[in-house]
C-alpha cells in the first residue's frame, strides 16, 4: 500500500527531507503531503538579508520547485496552517477547513523569532502584531521591508548583537544605509565570546560604519501616530531613532502544535535518537523544532537545546529520508547507522560571523583565563592587535583544541576549525599557527586535502568541490548546483571560488 506522509513545514530543513524522498515518491511507495504557512515554497533563511540589501534575489535563494514536486504527485499547500493534529485518529485539521490522514507525519516546524517586551509592541509571541516599520527579518517579506529602507540609505535600527543581526547590520551599512545595533552586553556576541575578542570585533565594526550602542537596555518603542516606528527607548531615557526596527533577539523552537497534541516538548519537540517523538510511532520531528533527548544516553546528559544551525537540521533531514527510503523499499535500513547519534560538531557547533571584511570565529569552550586557566590539562595560548583588528585566542586540553577565538584572522580561524573539528593536537609552537594571515604566509598543512570539509552545513569535502570543478563547474553557482557546497550558512563561498580558481589555474590554456 501506498504510505501517506505529511511534512508540516516547508522550511531548509524540510526542504532537504523532502529532496531527498523523491525515490519512493516517483516509484509510488509513498504519496506526499506538504504543508507551509507561507506564500513561497522553501527557501534558504539565512541569506533573507542578501535578499534584504539587494545582494540576492528571492530566486537565488529557493531551495525547492513547486511544479517538480507535483509532477511527482506530491501535494504541496502553501498558505495553509495545521490547527491540530489529531493522533488517536492519525488526521490533521488545516486553516482551510479540510482535513489529511497519515502514515507517517513529519513536524519541520522550525523556529519563531522572539520578541521582546517592549511597550509598542504585541506581547502574544504567537500573534505578533508588529507596527509599521518593525520586523523580524525571518521571510521574504521582512527582506522586501528591509530592501526598501535601504534602497532610500534610510536608518535601521538592529536591537540584539547575534551573528544574523549583525551581518544584516554590516550588509546594510555597507550598502549605504545608517545602522545602529542596540545590545545588552558590553560588546556583541557576548554570550559566546571572550572579552578581547569582543572588544576587538566592536571595533571592526565601528570601522565598517556600524553605529554601537551597548550595555542598553530597550523599555519601548516610540511610534508615530500610534502606528509607525520612529524610535526606540532606552531605560535611561535616550532615544535611538530609525526608519526601521530590525528585532533581532533570538528564536525559539515551535512547539505550540506538538504540545496542543499532547506530544512531550521541553524547549524543542523532544526525540529519540531516531527523530521520533516520545510516545508516537507516527510522528517524527526535524530541524530547529526538534530536540534529541534520550533517558539512558550519554551523549544526551549535556545541553540537548537545538542548534538553531542549518548543518545539523540538514543532517537530520538526510538521515531521516534515508531511514523511510529504506523501510519503505523493504530494506529497512538507514544510511549509516540504525540510529542517529549527534556528533560533536552538532554538540559544539562553530558559529562563524561571515561579512566583507569583518570575519569573526567561536567555538567549544572558550572561558578558560590566560592565566588561571592551567588545571586538568588545560592551557591558554592569546595573541591579540587590536589596532589592526585582530585577536586569535585557542583554548587546547592536554594539547588538544577544545575552544577557539579567532577575529580578523581568516587563514588561522581556517585551519583552527579544521583541527577543533578532527579533535587534533595543536602544534607545539602556536605561533607558527597566526603566519597563516601573515604577508610571508605559509600553505595550511591541510589545504588540499580531498577529505577536508569545505561546507560544513552540507558536509561537502574540498574533492567534491574539485571533482565540480573538474567536470566544468567554474562558479560558486555551479559548483553549488552540483554538490550542495555553499547552500547553507554561505559562509564558505569564499573558500570555494578559491578551489576553483586554484583548479582553473593548473589547467593548461589548450584544455580551456
Amino acid at each position: 500500500m501506498t504510505e501517506q506522509i505529511i511534512v508540516v513545514g516547508f522550511g531548509p530543513v524540510a526542504a532537504r527531507f523532502i529532496d531527498l524522498l523523491e525515490p519512493v515518491l516517483a516509484s509510488g511507495a509513498a504519496q506526499l503531503t506538504v504543508i507551509g504557512a507561507e506564500p513561497d515554497p522553501a527557501y534558504n533563511r539565512v541569506l533573507v538579508a542578501d535578499v534584504g540589501v539587494g545582494r540576492a534575489s528571492a530566486q537565488a535563494i529557493s531551495l525547492s520547485d513547486r511544479a517538480h514536486l507535483e509532477a511527482l504527485g506530491a501535494d504541496v499547500r502553501l498558505t495553509c496552517t495545521v490547527l491540530r493534529i489529531d493522533r488517536a485518529r492519525r488526521l490533521i485539521h488545516l486553516s482551510d477547513g479540510s482535513t489529511c490522514h497519515y502514515d507517517r507525519l513529519v513536524l519541520a516546524t522550525g523556529a519563531r523569532p522572539v520578541i521582546p517586551y517592549l511597550a509598542g509592541l504585541n506581547p502574544d509571541p504567537l500573534q505578533p502584531a508588529l507596527p509599521l516599520g518593525v520586523t523580524t527579518l525571518r521571510d521574504l517579506a521582512d527582506a522586501r521591508t528591509l530592501e526598501d529602507v535601504v534602497r532610500r540609505r534610510g536608518d535601521v535600527v538592529v536591537l540584539g548583537g547575534g551573528i544574523l543581526g549583525l551581518e544584516a547590520a554590516l550588509a546594510a551599512a555597507e550598502e549605504g544605509a545608517r545602522v545602529t545595533v542596540v545590545h545588552h552586553g558590553g560588546y556583541p556576541l557576548a554570550r559566546m565570546i571572550d572579552d578581547g575578542g569582543g572588544q576587538v570585533l566592536a571595533a571592526a565594526l565601528r570601522q565598517h560604519g556600524v553605529r554601537l550602542v551597548s550595555g542598553a537596555k530597550a523599555v519601548g518603542l516610540e511610534l508615530s501616530h500610534g502606528e509607525r516606528f520612529t524610535a526606540l527607548r532606552m531605560d535611561d531615557g535616550r532615544l535611538v531613532s530609525g526608519d526601521l526596527l530590525l528585532l533581532s533577539c533570538g528564536v525559539r523552537p515551535r512547539t505550540e502544535l506538538a504540545e496542543g497534541a499532547g506530544l512531550p516538548v521541553a524547549t524543542g519537540i523532544l526525540v529519540d535518537h531516531s527523530l521520533q517523538a516520545h510516545h508516537d510511532e507516527f510522528i517524527w520531528a526535524i530541524g530547529d523544532c526538534a530536540e534529541v533527548r534520550c533517558a539512558s544516553c550519554p551523549s544526551c546528559a549535556s545541553d540537548t537545546t537545538p542548534s538553531g544551525l542549518i548543518g545539523p537540521g540538514w543532517r537530520q533531514a538526510e538521515w531521516l529520508a534515508g531511514h523511510f527510503t529504506g523501510s519503505l523499499a523493504g530494506t529497512g535500513c538507514a544510511p549509516s547507522s540504525s540510529v542517529l547519534v549527534p556528533s560533536a560538531t552538532d554538540t559544539q557547533p562553530v558559529v562563524m560571523l561571515k561579512a566583507r571584511g569583518v570575519d569573526a570565529v567561536v567555538a567549544g569552550d572558550t572561558t578558560a583565563d590566560l592565566w588561571t586557566a592551567h588545571r586538568n590539562g588545560t592551557a591558554v595560548a592569546l595573541w591579540a592587535d587590536p589596532q589592526h583588528g585582530r585577536y586569535v585566542k585557542m583554548v587546547t586540553r592536554d594539547g588538544v583544541l577544545v575552544g577557539l577565538v579567532c577575529v580578523g584572522m581568516p587563514r588561522t580561524a581556517a585551519e583552527l576549525v579544521l583541527l577543533f573539528e578532527r579533535g587534533s593536537e595543536l602544534p607545539a609552537d602556536r605561533s607558527s599557527l597566526l603566519r597563516l594571515d601573515g604577508a610571508d604566509s605559509l600553505p595550511s598543512a591541510a589545504a588540499s586535502d580531498p577529505a577536508d570539509t569545505v561546507c560544513r552545513c552540507a558536509g561537502v569535502s574540498r574533492g567534491s568541490i574539485e571533482q565540480a570543478a573538474v567536470v566544468g563547474c567554474s562558479t560558486v553557482a555551479e559548483v553549488s548546483a552540483s554538490t550542495r557546497a555553499g547552500t547553507g550558512c554561505g559562509g564558505c563561498h569564499g573558500d570555494i571560488r578559491t578551489i576553483i580558481e586554484e583548479h582553473f589555474q593548473k589547467v593548461p590554456a589548450a584544455q580551456l
